[in-house]
C-alpha cells in the first residue's frame, strides 16, 4: 500500500481555538505535534465568534468565579456537570490574562483594564444585579483570539497539515486510537498520521439546519468519526438556537448588541422581553429569548409583511458606541440587509447556532465511555475539546461568552494531560493494517470514476454520467425507483427536515416523523456516487464525506430528542412542558450501532464548593 506515513507525539484534528490552544501547550513542551485542518487555520469557525469570553475579572462590576459558576449551572438548566463547571469558571480569569499575553488585543476601559460587557444569564451575588463579565475585542473577539493562537503556534513550530480532510480514526484490536487517515483536498493524496495521542477538536454541526450561524465547514466531522469508532455522543438533543440571527439569512447578530443596550421589539413597538423575563429582560438566557421571539411571531406580533421576525433596536445607542463597540455588526447589517443600524433596527429571528452535546469527556479532556451502570473510564490517549466535546459545562443550554472560554480552558487542560500521558507512554503502538483498510474503504467509496460508476457491478449507478453535461455535474445517486439525487440536494433535504422536525419547539409526532425522514435520507445516501470530474480540488468528494457525517449527527440529534420526554434548556417539548428532574436529570448517550440510547447521571458534586441544587429557572 503506497501511502505516506508520518509519526507524531500528538495528532490534533481541527485548528480552531481548542485545537490551537492544545497544540500550543504541547509544542511549548517540546512534543512533536501535527494539526490537521480542512481549511487554513485562521478560517476555522472560532474566527466568527463575536461577543466575547466570560471571566470574573470584576473590571466593570463586582464579580467572582463562584457567581460565574452559579450562572453557568443555572443556565445549563442544571444538566451541566458541576465539577467541570467549577474548573472552567475558576480558570477563566487566568486564561484571559494568558490570552492577553499571547497578543489578543482586548478592548480597554479608560483606566487601561480589559473591557467587559454584560451578556445574557449573568448576575452578581448568585442571581442578583446584572454582571458585566464578557471580555471583548470589539465584536471580533474570536477573530483576535484565533489569529493570536495561530501565530503563537507558528512560533512554537507546530506542524500544520492545512486543507487536509481527516477521514477516520485508526485503532488497534484493543480499541486504542493510534491516529487517523487524512486526505489532501487539493491533490487527492492520502496520508496516514500515526500518533501516540489524538485530540479531536473539529467544532460543531450547525450545518444540520437550513438557517444557521455556522460556516459551511461545521459538519460534525469529529463527532461522526467518534461514532464510527464505537464512541457514543452525549446530550445531542440539546442544540442551541441563537435568538438574533438575521431574519431569513441566519448570519449572527452578537448578544453583545443587547449587552451594549440594544433591545427587541415586536410589530407594536413593544419591548416584549419584559413580559417573559421581567428582571433580565433582553439579557435572559438564550433559550428563553429564542422561545419568546417564536411565541411573539406565533401569536401574530411579528414584524414585516409576513409577520415572521422581530426587530432588534440599537439606533438609540448612538453612532459613537456602535462604531466603537459593534463595528462588525454594522458592517454585516449593511452588507446583507442594506440597513445601517445607526439609523434603523435589524430584523432578527432565532437561528441554529451551537451544539451543546458531543463526544463525552471529563474535565481533563479525556474521552470517557461507559463500562457499567454509572461507571465510565477514559480511552487511553484519546482526547476531545471545544464544541465537538461535551465536558459537560453547557448542559442543556450554553450561556453566551462561555464558548470561547470552554475551548481555551479545555484545550489547555487536554494539552497538559497529554504531556503527562506521553511521559508514561513514550512509544508508538503497532498500527494494524485492517484499521487502515477500514478507513480507506470509506474514502474509496467516493472515488468512483465515470467508468467505474457505469460498470456492471454498480447496479444503482446513474446511466447518464457519460454525457458531457453530467460528467461535470455534482455527485449523483439513484434509488430503487430510478430517481436521481445530488449530494447538495440530500444535504438541503436533511437541513429542511432538521429545521422543521427538530427546531425551537418539538412534539412527539413531529420528532418521530423526523427520525423516519433522516433514516430515509441515509438510505438514499447508500446508493450515491460521484465522479472524479465533478469539481475542482475534490470539493464534491469532501462534500459527500461531510454529508455522511451530518446524517449520522442528525440521527443522533433527533433520536435523542424524541426519547427525552421533558422540556429542559434548549430542548422544548410542547407535549412535556415542564422540566422533570426525577426522571430526566441525566445525560443521554447515543450509540451509532443500532441507534441505541443509554443514560448516565449528571455529576452534581463540585470540586471544592457546595453543589447548586436544581430550582425553578427564572430570569
Amino acid at each position: 500500500m503506497n501511502i505516506i506515513k508520518r509519526k507524531f507525539d500528538t495528532l490534533v484534528i481541527g485548528a480552531g481555538g481548542a485545537g490551537l490552544r492544545a497544540a500550543l501547550q504541547l509544542s511549548q513542551a517540546d512534543a512533536k505535534v501535527a494539526v490537521v485542518s480542512k481549511v487554513f487555520p485562521t478560517r476555522s469557525h472560532t474566527v466568527a465568534a463575536q461577543g466575547g469570553m466570560n471571566a470574573a475579572l470584576g473590571n466593570v462590576t463586582p464579580d467572582n468565579w463562584h457567581w460565574h459558576m452559579y450562572d453557568t449551572v443555572k443556565g445549563s438548566d442544571y444538566l451541566g456537570d458541576q465539577d467541570a463547571i467549577e474548573y472552567m469558571c475558576r480558570a477563566a480569569p487566568k486564561t484571559v490574562i494568558e490570552l492577553e499575553h499571547f497578543g489578543v488585543p482586548f478592548s480597554r476601559l479608560n483606566n487601561g483594564s480589559i473591557y467587559q460587557r454584560p451578556f445574557g444569564g449573568q448576575s452578581q451575588d448568585f442571581g442578583g444585579d446584572q454582571a458585566a463579565r464578557t471580555c471583548a475585542a470589539a465584536d471580533r473577539t474570536g477573530h483576535a483570539m484565533l489569529h493570536s493562537l495561530y501565530q503563537q503556534n507558528i512560533r512554537a513550530k507546530t506542524h500544520f497539515f492545512d486543507e487536509f480532510f481527516a477521514v477516520d480514526l485508526l485503532k488497534n484490536e484493543k480499541g486504542d486510537v493510534l491516529g487517523a487517515i487524512a486526505y489532501d483536498i487539493e491533490t487527492s493524496e492520502k496520508i496516514i498520521i500515526e500518533a501516540k495521542t489524538t485530540l479531536i477538536a473539529t467544532g460543531g454541526a450547525g450545518q444540520l439546519f437550513r438557517t444557521n450561524t455556522n460556516a459551511s465547514i461545521n459538519t460534525g466531522d469529529g463527532m461522526a468519526m467518534a461514532l464510527r469508532a464505537g464512541i457514543p455522543l452525549q446530550d445531542m438533543e440539546f442544540f442551541q438556537f441563537h435568538p438574533t440571527g438575521i431574519a431569513g439569512k441566519g448570519m449572527l447578530i452578537t448578544e453583545g448588541v443587547r449587552g451594549e443596550g440594544g433591545y427587541l421589539v415586536n410589530c407594536e413597538g413593544e419591548r416584549f422581553m419584559e413580559r417573559y423575563a421581567p428582571h433580565a429582560k433582553d439579557l435572559a438566557s438564550r433559550d428563553v429569548v429564542s422561545r419568546a421571539i417564536a411565541i411573539e411571531i406565533r401569536d401574530g406580533r411579528g414584524c414585516g409583511p409576513n409577520k415572521d421576525y422581530v426587530m432588534l433596536k440599537l439606533d438609540h445607542l448612538g453612532s459613537e458606541v456602535i462604531m466603537k463597540r459593534l463595528p462588525g455588526i454594522r458592517d454585516t447589517s449593511m452588507t446583507f440587509l442594506g440597513i445601517d443600524p445607526i439609523e434603523e433596527p435589524i430584523p432578527v429571528f432565532p437561528t441554529a447556532h451551537y451544539t451543546m452535546g458531543g463526544i463525552p469527556t471529563n474535565r481533563f479532556g479525556e474521552v470517557v465511555v461507559p463500562i457499567g451502570t454509572g461507571v465510565e473510564e477514559a480511552i487511553p490517549g484519546l482526547y476531545s475539546a471545544g464544541e465537538c466535546a461535551c465536558a459537560s459545562v453547557h448542559g442543556a443550554n450554553r450561556l453566551g461568552g462561555n464558548s470561547l472560554l470552554d475551548i481555551v480552558v479545555f484545550g489547555r487542560a487536554a494539552g497538559n494531560h497529554i504531556i503527562e500521558f506521553l511521559k508514561s507512554h513514550p512509544n508508538h503502538q503497532v498500527l494494524p493494517e485492517e484499521s487502515i483498510n477500514s478507513a480507506l474503504a470509506r474514502l474509496n467509496r467516493w472515488e468512483n470514476s465515470p467508468e467505474q460508476v457505469n460498470s456492471p457491478e454498480q447496479v444503482n449507478s446513474p446511466e447518464y454520467v457519460d454525457s458531457p453535461e453530467q460528467t461535470n455535474s455534482p455527485e449523483t445517486s439513484k434509488n430503487d425507483s430510478g430517481e436521481t439525487f445530488t449530494v447538495p440536494q440530500l444535504k438541503a433535504e436533511l437541513q429542511l427536515v432538521m429545521e422543521t422536525k427538530c427546531g425551537v419547539f418539538r412534539t412527539e409526532d413531529v420528532l418521530a416523523e423526523g427520525v423516519i425522514a433522516v433514516q430515509l435520507i441515509k438510505e438514499k445516501l447508500n446508493s450515491t456516487y460521484i465522479t472524479d470530474h465533478s469539481s475542482v480540488f475534490n470539493t464534491a468528494r469532501v462534500e459527500a464525506l461531510e454529508l455522511e457525517n451530518l446524517i449520522e449527527i442528525g440521527l443522533a440529534t433527533v433520536i435523542s430528542a424524541l426519547a427525552r420526554k421533558e422540556s429542559r434548556g434548549a430542548h422544548s417539548r410542547v407535549d412535556y412542558e415542564k422540566r422533570d428532574d426525577e426522571s430526566w436529570m441525566k445525560h443521554s448517550l447515543y450509540f451509532m450501532e443500532g441507534n441505541r440510547l443509554s443514560y448516565k447521571p449528571v455529576r452534581t458534586k463540585a470540586l471544592t464548593v457546595d453543589t447548586f441544587p436544581p430550582k425553578e429557572r427564572i430570569y
